[in-house]
């Protein structure tokens, strides 16, 4: 049997700083990379340097996801974040449960392997308690043993991930996705990953007007 093909998406609004050195960090661990660029910055110049780049103007995590999974060749999905807080050297442990037959899903998980963005300030510590509540009600919902649904950073068959049927526009597609795979019987399954401190700028999501849009997601998936 052919070696399933690793394809690496990643969106990027602004991120000139720290692009380069992440995409170089991506290369060695699999065979295409997909950039799903939004930025005003000399972003997409520099990603073209290492990576195949799709310019998608219209808002939204989620939106930027899909056009990234239309536009890939790979059998397998990486989901990654621009700014640094992921560690691109975890992603052969992450794709190994797809790859050996026992997922069709893998989340990297930060409360198995530690974060150091939850923490330390109030909007740090909503975060992480709202996070844990959406978990206890998926957890709940369907018997699942999911120690961290809203990390960023999955892998995910590709057409798997297209067969979900995904709407989310913004930052929900993660529990979206994850809550449309297990509703549709597929397996799920998790790796610890420690989350880094981001290096240039702060958080995009912002839970405080953020919650309302987590909460809708989460409930209208719930049946």
């Amino acid at each position: 049997m052919a070696e399933l093909r690793v394809t690496c998406i990643v969106p990027t609004r602004n991120e000139e700083r720290t692009i380069g050195e992440l995409l170089e960090r991506i290369r060695p661990h699999c065979d295409e990379i997909v950039v799903v660029d939004s930025s005003t910055d000399s972003t997409p110049e520099r990603a073209a340097k290492h990576a195949r780049v799709v310019r998608e103007d219209r808002p939204g995590k989620g939106i930027a996801l899909r056009t990234g999974a239309r536009e890939a060749t790979g059998d397998i999905l990486v989901f990654i974040d621009a700014d640094g807080s992921h560690i691109p050297e975890d992603i052969p442990e992450l794709v190994l449960p797809i790859k050996e037959g026992r997922a069709d899903m893998v989340l990297a998980s930060r409360s198995l392997g530690g974060s150091e963005e939850l923490s330390g300030t109030l909007n740090q510590w909503f975060r992480a308690t709202a996070s844990g509540v959406i978990t206890l009600i998926i957890n709940y919902r369907f018997g699942s043993w999911i120690t961290d649904s809203q990390n960023g950073f999955r892998a995910i068959k590709r057409d798997v991930f297209l067969k979900l049927g995904t709407t989310a526009r913004i930052f929900d597609i993660e529990t979206e996705m994850l809550m449309k795979a297990l509703k549709q019987d597929y397996t799920v399954d998790e790796v610890p990953s420690r989350e880094k401190r981001r290096r240039y700028g702060s958080s995009g999501i912002n839970l405080w007007w953020m919650w309302y849009r987590y909460t809708w997601t989460t409930l209208r998936n719930l049946v």
